[in-house]
């Protein structure tokens, strides 16, 4: 009876430890996620805002969010998007998009849906 029990309070300890060192790893791959770029190499946010307007985009807000911009407006069709660059390249890290309706996801995706 004793020995199942250490067993036990064996097993619950190394599922305890594997949970921890999950979260941990997970955490470190948000830790990742975010941008590293120095200071002195981001690009001004105006001109990040300049390019969008030139695209068609209407830019409500540019915040600096983990070290990256963060871009909340509405792009050529109307969608509401946030959008999160690094901010000394602008690449794209993340989108979000919301769709004013389903036929308006072709801007986006390749994939056409069609109903029977």
């Amino acid at each position: 009876m004793i020995a199942d029990r250490s067993l036990m309070e064996i097993d619950m300890a190394s599922k305890i430890w594997g949970l921890v060192l999950t979260t941990s790893l997970l955490g470190s791959q948000v830790v990742a996620d975010d941008c590293t770029d120095p200071v002195a190499s981001w690009q001004p946010r105006e001109q990040l805002r300049q390019l969008l307007f030139e695209q068609g985009w209407e830019v409500k807000r540019i915040q600096v969010h983990d070290g990256c911009y963060v871009v909340k407006g509405f792009d050529p069709n109307g969608h509401r998007v946030r959008v999160r660059f690094q901010p000394a390249s602008f690449r794209v890290l993340e989108l979000e998009v919301t769709f004013n309706s389903a036929e308006s996801t072709a801007d986006y995706l390749d994939i056409e849906f069609h109903r029977q």
